[in-house]
């Protein structure tokens, strides 16, 4: 269970801070408890969700010296690459919805190196490919920002220095 002041990743909703725990909720099921969360990216969302939920994952965000590490092993994580376009594209639903970090790399360096490569040839980037890229970037450096103390935006400068270093 969860306290309130915690960090924590709850499904789409991203990095999301406890404000709150009990049964004292817009249409609370009587006996139930639920968590009050707020959005930290999306201002003035709160969502509220069964503190037993299991339709949801909910878990910690990753703790400094968990990101810190992730950021380091991020050139041996494996791109995710399935050749069927439809198979690809639920496979990347599924790692979003999985809230893996290490999936969310494996898609950010797939559509990267795929962008790379579609530009070197003289083509345009696929919309979908875009859309998947910056949902999995998002939800990423969401979860870095707050783990590193620094903003969402400095992620991406943050991963490049560590990368430039080794």
């Amino acid at each position: 269970m969860f306290k309130v002041g915690d960090y924590i990743i709850c499904g789409s909703n991203g990095v999301c801070k406890v404000e709150g725990i009990g049964s004292d909720v817009p249409g609370a099921q009587e006996g139930r408890n639920y968590y009050t969360l707020a959005s930290v990216y999306q201002k003035g969302k709160v969502i509220y969700t069964p503190v037993d939920n299991e339709k949801v994952i909910m878990r910690p965000i990753l703790k400094k010296d968990e990101a810190v590490q992730l950021i380091e092993e991020i050139k041996d994580i494996d791109m995710l690459w399935i050749n069927d376009e439809r198979k690809r594209e639920e496979a990347y639903k599924e790692a979003l919805r999985s809230c893996d970090c290490r999936q969310l790399v494996a898609i950010i360096k797939n559509l990267y190196t795929r962008r790379q490569e579609r530009i070197a040839a003289g083509k345009k980037n696929i919309t979908n490919d875009e859309r998947y890229f910056k949902l999995a970037e998002d939800v990423l450096y969401e979860e870095l920002a707050i783990s590193l103390g620094i903003s969402k935006e400095e992620v991406r400068e943050h991963i490049v220095e560590v990368a430039s270093r080794e």
